[in-house]
């Protein structure tokens, strides 16, 4: 088995490069930076220009699905050009994917898996969405998500199975909001935002990356919630991570003022609330290693903060 990967150099793209690679199945990979171009056993870049639906077609040779992570990310501030990039890199790519689909016109469907996110969802703090929920959240965000998701439907016109992954918050220690937050309970910083009510739909790296191959291996197609079966409050949340992290919490709640003088519109973000279901995935046979908050934090942290009281230890019986 052989598949192609947009955006397989970030966050989510390496834990699926990886577990791919761990099971067997062969990687080709976008990339728009030549520098990032390898060319090794099962795993090979190669170049493309989305912007001009520039595409090296060898990067199809051989492979029955794609899954498409392209796109800028939305964890910079919202200035009016950089708004313009969040929704052109998403629609670029997509559409440099579709022509290049329609011009080899494939004998066998190819399965495109797409990242969505739960931010097509209304902000609220007691709707339980499922991906039956037609209205949409009347934010950039949502709107970015509407117009990305009626991208990727496009491709059931060129004989492609579609499906979207409605990506919640990615818990891992190698990036996306989580080392921020770590990093400033540590420095005893760590406080919620607003009310701290908000409902955080979050989801175990690993456990993501596991997604994507179930529904690709298992040929699902429609829409699935990215997320864990347990969503948190940002308060939860918080309180799990300095848990953890063995650091007291002890500053007020974060007016949201604030963060919009700091942060601008991308404030957003940290105040939006959306309780997201998982039950549809689990329904098809999908089984989470990490269930619950607790759980996900432990596994990313507690190993790294055993080994710093190991060697406090050390330092204290060789002073």
């Amino acid at each position: 088995m052989k598949i192609l990967i947009t955006g397989a150099t970030g966050l989510i793209g390496k834990a699926i490069t990886h577990l791919c690679l761990k099971e067997g199945i062969s990687v080709n990979y976008l990339t728009t930076e030549k520098a990032k171009i390898k060319n090794e056993l099962n795993y090979r870049g190669f170049y493309w220009e989305p912007g001009t639906n520039k595409i090296d077609y060898k990067c199809f040779e051989g492979v029955t699905a794609i899954i498409n992570l392209a796109g800028a990310s939305i964890a910079k501030r919202w200035t009016r050009s950089y708004k313009k990039e969040i929704l052109k890199s998403r629609i670029n790519s997509l559409n440099t994917l579709y022509v290049a689909l329609e011009n080899l016109k494939p004998e066998k469907k190819i399965a495109i898996i797409s990242a969505s996110a739960i931010g097509i969802y209304p902000n609220s703090l007691s709707n339980f969405y499922t991906e039956e929920e037609t209205k949409k959240d009347a934010s950039f965000l949502g709107e970015v998500t509407e117009i990305w998701e009626k991208e990727i439907d496009k491709f059931k016109e060129i004989n492609c199975t579609v499906t979207k992954i409605r990506i919640g918050l990615v818990l891992s220690s190698e990036g996306g909001a989580l080392p921020s937050l770590a990093r400033a309970v540590r420095k005893y910083l760590g406080a919620s935002f607003g009310s701290g009510n908000q409902w955080q739909s979050w989801i175990h790296v690993n456990d993501l990356a596991r997604m994507f191959l179930f529904i690709m291996q298992n040929n699902l197609s429609g829409v699935y919630n990215g997320v864990a079966p347990n969503p948190v409050t940002n308060t939860k949340m918080l309180k799990e991570l300095a848990k953890i992290l063995e650091k007291p919490l002890f500053l007020p709640n974060i007016p949201q003022f604030l963060m919009r003088l700091t942060l601008g519109e991308m404030s957003y973000l940290l105040f939006v609330s959306q309780r997201v279901s998982s039950k549809k995935i689990e329904k098809q046979g999908f089984n989470f290693d990490f269930n619950n908050i607790c759980r996900a934090l432990e596994n990313i942290y507690l190993e790294e903060v055993n080994k710093d009281n190991i060697d406090d230890v050390l330092a204290r019986e060789y002073v």
